[in-house]
């Protein structure tokens, strides 16, 4: 697959998959008391750092958006 995720999209999925471990593993927050939004944060979680890590979005691709430059 070719590469669909730019630099800035890029960080900010970087960061925001960051921010929702923490809350999610870290966090005595009442929402993430429940297994299934703590489980299901994780895994939103993940698909953002694997994304970021791999710059290839399945649904930028379904959709046709691009936001690099190549």
């Amino acid at each position: 697959m070719a590469m669909n995720v730019g630099t800035l999209d890029r960080i900010l999925r970087a960061a925001l998959g960051l921010g929702l471990l923490y809350l999610a593993l870290m966090s005595d927050l009442a929402l993430f008391q429940s297994a299934i939004v703590r489980y299901g944060v994780i895994a939103v979680a993940v698909v953002m750092l694997v994304v970021a890590m791999t710059r290839v979005c399945p649904l930028y691709t379904i959709f046709g958006l691009k936001t690099c430059r190549r």
